[in-house]
C-alpha cells in the first residue's frame, strides 16, 4: 500500500516470492525470503530505495530541524566513567561535548596529569572503527583492547604498552568477538575466549566452536594454548578468568541466560587440571575468589538470588555456606571491596546499596539520592575506596566515591546536561495483566500534564533475557517531556526486576505473557486517562523489537505508531542467522515440535495477514547494515510484509544506519540524527 499520509506517494515495491517450508506438517509461507541475502544487487538496491524513501519522509516533517538542534544541545555533553585503579594508575573514559566518541584516559593517582590512552575519534577517517573492551594489567603497564569495524561485534584484540603508547607487534589476535582478557597478576599473559574466523563454519554454528585459550605476551597467537575446548553447542557461551592472586582459573559455560556450569583449577605452571564446581544445575552461578575462598552469586534455590561461600577443598554443593540469604529485593551484585561486600539490590525496580562484612552482617546502608539506578560498582578487594555511578529518570549520571571503612560518600564527577528536569514527575503504577499478574510501570510526565485522555504517549518495553528496566536518565526523552508528552516504561515478565521466576515467566512457552503484559500496559494507560489509541505509540529494540512487532501484529487497533529497532521478527528462522542459536534457551526453536507451535503463534512476520487485511499503525523500522548480532533480514522482511498486509495509508518506512552494528553507530552525530528522525516521526503521527 502507499504511504499517502506522508505525502510521498507509493513506497518502493517489494516483490513476493513463493518460498515456503513444511514444518511438522504445517506449511509456513515465506514470500520475502529473497530479502535475507544482503549480498545480492537486488537486495542492496531495495535497501537503498527503502532508506531513501524513509529519510525523504522523515526529513520533510515540520519541526524535525528544531528537534535536531535540541538533540545536538542535549547529546554533546561532558561526562566521565567510574575510574579503575591499577598499579596506582587510574583508568577511565571521558565523553567530551566537542567530540563524537568517548576517549579513554589514564593518570598517575588522583593528581597526575591526564593522558590519552585510546582516542576512537582518530582510529578511522570516517568514524566507522570502534573501540571495544579494554582491560589493563594489574600493574597498570599494559592494556589489552579490542577494535571493531562498523561498531559490529566482530573484533580484533591488541596489546598496548601504556608508557610508550605503542602496540606490541606480535600480540594481535583475530576472532575476539567474545574475548574478554583476564590478566595474570604479573601481566605476562591473559586468558580469553577465542572464536574461529573460518569462513567454512556456518555463522549460526560459530558459537559452538569458541574455546578458552591462554596467550603469553610475545608469543604467536596461533600457538596459544587451549585451556578448555569448545562445547560444540552453539547455544552456549564459554568464558575463562583468573583470580586476582593468580591461584585459580575458572571456566564457565552459560546455557543461554538460564543456567551456568563452572569448573575451576589451581594454576600449576603451564597446566590447569579442572574440577567441576557446579555442573548440570538449572540455575545461574557467578563466581569470584578472594583470600582462599570462592564467593558465588546464584539463583540456585533462590529466584531472587543469594550469595554463598565455597571452600575450594570442599567444593560439593552441599558444603557451600550461605552468606547473604534471598530476600524480597533482587540481589544484583556483590563485590568484595576493601575487605567488605558491597551489595547492590533491586527493590520494585530501583536500587539499594549496602556494605556488609564477608560473613554477611550489615555494616551500613549507603544513602542514595532517590529512587534510581546504581550502575557499575568499581573497586579493589584490598583497597579502601569504591566508586559507583547513579542516575534516575530526572537526574543525570553522577559518580560517587565511597570510603568503605567509614562509609563517607563524596561526589567524584557529575554529568551536566542542558536540561531542566525540575518539572518532570516520576510515578510508579501497578496494573493487572491478562492472566491477573500484577506488573509495575514507570510513568514520566511534566508536572502540569493531567490524565485527560489526550496526551501523546510513548510506551517502552523489553521483556527478556532477565534484563531489568530501572530508572536511568536519558536526554533523548527530554524534548518529548518538555512538549507535554508522556513516557512510560513497563517492567514486563521476561525481565530480571523481580528475580528468575519473573524471567522464566516470560521465556520459551511463556513468551506470550510478555506481549500480554505490554498490551495490558497500553490498556492501563488508556483506561487511566493518560492517552487514547490515536495518541499512543510503542517503542522497543532488539528483543524489545520483537515485543513491539508482536504487539503491532496482535493488536494493531491499540496503537497509532510503532518504532521498532534492530529487531527479531521472523522467529521461525531467527536461529539460522547472526547469533541466533545462542538465544534458543530463551526462545526455543521450531526444530522442536512443541516449541514450533508456540513460536509460530506469536512470530510477528508470520502473523501479518493476507493482502490489505489489516489496518496497521504507522511504522518506523530502524535497522543497521552491519548488525552481526541480530541479522537485519528481520527488519527487511517485516517491512515488506507489513506493507502488503496494510489496508491504510499510514507510513511504513525502513531507515538504515550505515556502517553501524547492533548498538547503532557510536558517533554522537549519528545518534542525534536518529533521535531527531524518531521523535519527528512520533510528533508527525501523534500530533
Amino acid at each position: 500500500m502507499s504511504d499517502e499520509s506522508s505525502g510521498l506517494g507509493p513506497a518502493p515495491d517489494s516483490r513476493r516470492g513463493d518460498d515456503a517450508d513444511e514444518i511438522f506438517g504445517v506449511r509456513v509461507a515465506d514470500p520475502y525470503r529473497w530479502l535475507e541475502d544482503a549480498s545480492t544487487d537486488e537486495v542492496q538496491a531495495w535497501m537503498d530505495a527503502q532508506d531513501n524513501h524513509a529519510r525523504a519522509y522523515l526529513h520533510g516533517i515540520d519541526g524535525r530541524q528544531e528537534l535536531f538542534d535540541r538533540f545536538t544541545q542535549l547529546f554533546y555533553y561532558d561526562a566521565v566513567s567510574p575510574p579503575i585503579e591499577r598499579g596506582g594508575r587510574l583508568f577511565y573514559t571521558r565523553k567530551h561535548a566537542d567530540k563524537e566518541k568517548n576517549i579513554v584516559y589514564w593518570r598517575e593517582g588522583d593528581d597526575g596529569e591526564e593522558q590519552v590512552l585510546f582516542d576512537p575519534n582518530t582510529m578511522s577517517d570516517d568514524g566507522t572503527v570502534a573501540l571495544g573492551v579494554w582491560v589493563p594489567t594489574r600493574d597498570g603497564r599494559r592494556v589489552a583492547y579490542a577494535v571493531r569495524a562498523n561498531n559490529a561485534d566482530e573484533a580484533t584484540l591488541y596489546v598496548r604498552d601504556i608508557d610508550s603508547g605503542e602496540d606490541l607487534a606480535a600480540d594481535v589476535i583475530e576472532g575476539a568477538k567474545y574475548a574478554h582478557p583476564s590478566w595474570l597478576p604479573d601481566g605476562s599473559g591473559f586468558y580469553y575466549t577465542y572464536l574461529p574466523t573460518d569462513d567454512t563454519i556456518d555463522v549460526a554454528e560459530r558459537p559452538g566452536h569458541a574455546d578458552v585459550r591462554f596467550h603469553r605476551i610475545g608469543d604467536d597467537p596461533a600457538s596459544d594454548r587451549v585451556v578448555h575446548g569448545a562445547t560444540g553447542n552453539p547455544q552456549t557461551f564459554i568464558g575463562g578468568s583468573v583470580s586476582r592472586d593468580g591461584e585459580f582459573v575458572f571456566v564457565d559455560v552459560a546455557h543461554g541466560w538460564n543456567s551456568t556450569d563452572v569448573w575451576f583449577a589451581r594454576r600449576d605452571g603451564e597446566t590447569e587440571t579442572f574440577t567441576p564446581l557446579v555442573v548440570g544445575e538449572e540455575a545461574l552461578f557467578h563466581v569470584g575468589a578472594w583470600d582462599g575462598s570462592f564467593y558465588v552469586l546464584t539463583n540456585y534455590e533462590a529466584p531472587r538470588f543469594r550469595l554463598l561461600r565455597v571452600d575450594p577443598d570442599k567444593p560439593a554443593l552441599a558444603d557451600w555456606v550461605e552468606v547473604i540469604a534471598e530476600s524480597e529485593a533482587t540481589l544484583e551484585s556483590a563485590r568484595i571491596i576493601g575487605g567488605h561486600l558491597v551489595v547492590s539490590s533491586l527493590r520494585d525496580a530501583h536500587s539499594e546499596l549496602r556494605v556488609l562484612t564477608l560473613d554477611g552482617e550489615l555494616v551500613r546502608t549507603l544513602d542514595l539520592p532517590g529512587l534510581g539506578s546504581v550502575g557499575s560498582v568499581v573497586g579493589e578487594q584490598d583497597a579502601s575506596e569504591a566508586y559507583f555511578s547513579y542516575s534516575s529518570f530526572t537526574e543525570p549520571t553522577a559518580i560517587y566515591r565511597v570510603d568503605i571503612p567509614n562509609g563517607d560518600i563524596s561526589e567524584w564527577a557529575r554529568v551536566k546536561v542542558d536540561a531542566d528536569t525540575s518539572r518532570i514527575v516520576t510515578e510508579q503504577h501497578r496494573y493487572k495483566s491478562k492472566d491477573g499478574t500484577e506488573v509495575t510501570l514507570f510513568l514520566l510526565r511534566r508536572d502540569d500534564v493531567v490524565a485527560d485522555g489526550s496526551n501523546p504517549t510513548v510506551l517502552y518495553g523489553y521483556g527478556g533475557f532477565s534484563v531489568s528496566m530501572t530508572p536511568t536518565f536519558s536526554p533523548a526523552i527530554v524534548p518529548w517531556l518538555d512538549r507535554g508528552g508522556v513516557y512510560a516504561i513497563a517492567n514486563l515478565r521476561g525481565g530480571g526486576e523481580y528475580g528468575e521466576d519473573w524471567h522464566k515467566a516470560g521465556m520459551l512457552a511463556n513468551k506470550q505473557n510478555v506481549f500480554d503484559d505490554f498490551i495490558a500496559a497500553a490498556e492501563f494507560l488508556i483506561d487511566a486517562g493518560w492517552t487514547n489509541t490515536d495518541k499512543l505509540a510503542i517503542r522497543g529494540g532488539s528483543n524489545g523489537g520483537l515485543l513491539v512487532g508482536a504487539a503491532m501484529a496482535q493488536r494493531p487497533d491499540l496503537f497509532k505508531a510503532v518504532i521498532c529497532a534492530v529487531p527479531l521478527l521472523d522467529m521461525v528462522r531467527y536461529h539460522l542467522f547472526g547469533s541466533g542459536r545462542t538465544w534458543i534457551p530463551e526462545y526455543g526453536t521450531v526444530e522442536v515440535e512443541e516449541q514450533f507451535h508456540v513460536i509460530r503463534a506469536y512470530s510477528p512476520y508470520q502473523q501479518l495477514e493476507p493482502e490489505g487485511s489489516m489496518a496497521l499503525p504507522a511504522l518506523l523500522m530502524l535497522a543497521a547494515d552491519s548488525d552481526d548480532r541480530v541479522d537485519p533480514m528481520h527488519a527487511r522482511k517485516f517491512v515488506a510484509a507489513a506493507r502488503w498486509a496494510n489496508n491504510g495509508d499510514r507510513p511504513i518506512v525502513l531507515r538504515i544506519e550505515r556502517n553501524a552494528g547492533h548498538g547503532g553507530a557510536d558517533m554522537v552525530t549519528k545518534q542525534v540524527e536518529q533521535s531527531a528522525d524518531a521523535y519527528a516521526f512520533l510528533i508527525d503521527q501523534l500530533g
